[in-house]
């Protein structure tokens, strides 16, 4: 069995004073829930304040970003050493906003999971379509091209701990929602590149999470999906309430 996981991506939001009241209504909601991983992502400058409201609630914490360097002269930039000295668990590399705004590439996202796992980090390894892409007819080629470049170099037993997640650029913040017979399929196909890359049965233990608009209200039909292993979550993870019904999906 693949314990699901259930991350929230803050984004470029919540102050430190923010995001203890989060943590303060979100913790109470989600006491007891058993058999999920729930992992929080905030900026950078908040990461040292949230251990110790943390503690104790089973809520892990990641970063939104790395580097793969371990210190140097890399104005702006945190390395995998750093987010450890803050609290964080687990990173997320490779998101569309990182990939479309930032200049990330696969080359890129390939150093920073390999940093990641040499400093003991849980990398969150993203990937997906844009619009054109799908409407091209080429998500398939587009997934196999960044699993292959992300993983290269990354043997079997470095992978263990990687976690993938799938989202279609074309619905992240958009309201739009693969469907879950799309959304089944694409990562069907992931994990039968991992099987090719590797052997099915390291694809059969990889965890892949569904990134795109997810909501209470379509959280169950998702994870409801054979190859669904749980949620990399944006806009509903901002509330306690509604992050916490997604973390509560099999009630």
């Amino acid at each position: 069995m693949r314990k699901p996981v259930i991350a929230g991506n803050w984004k470029l939001y919540k102050t430190k004073e923010e995001a203890l009241a989060l943590i303060a209504e979100l913790a109470p909601l989600v006491a007891g829930v058993s058999g999920v991983e729930i992992v929080v992502a905030p900026v950078f400058t908040v990461l040292p304040t949230l251990p110790a409201a943390l503690s104790g609630t089973g809520i892990a914490l990641a970063g939104q970003d790395v580097f793969w360097e371990e210190e140097g002269a890399f104005t702006g930039e945190v390395s995998p050493r750093m987010l450890l000295d803050a609290g964080a668990s687990h990173v997320i590399i490779g998101h569309s906003e990182r990939r479309e705004y930032f200049g990330e590439t696969d080359a890129t996202v390939n150093q920073k999971i390999k940093a990641a796992l040499l400093g003991a980090l849980v990398p969150i390894f993203c990937i997906g379509e844009t619009l054109a892409a799908r409407e091209a007819g080429e998500t398939f080629s587009v997934l196999e091209r960044q699993l292959t470049m992300g993983l290269a170099g990354i043997d079997a037993a470095q992978l263990a701990p990687v976690i993938v997640a799938y989202e279609p650029v074309w619905a992240i913040g958009t309201g739009k929602t693969a469907s879950d017979q799309q959304a089944q399929e694409a990562h069907a196909f992931i994990r039968g590149v991992v099987a090719k890359l590797y052997e099915q049965a390291v694809a059969d233990k990889v965890r892949v999470l569904y990134g795109g608009s997810v909501k209470p209200e379509n959280v169950k039909g998702l994870m409801s999906c054979p190859d669904i292993d749980g949620a990399l979550v944006g806009g509903a993870s901002l509330k306690g309430a509604s992050f916490a019904a997604i973390v509560r999906f099999q009630e």
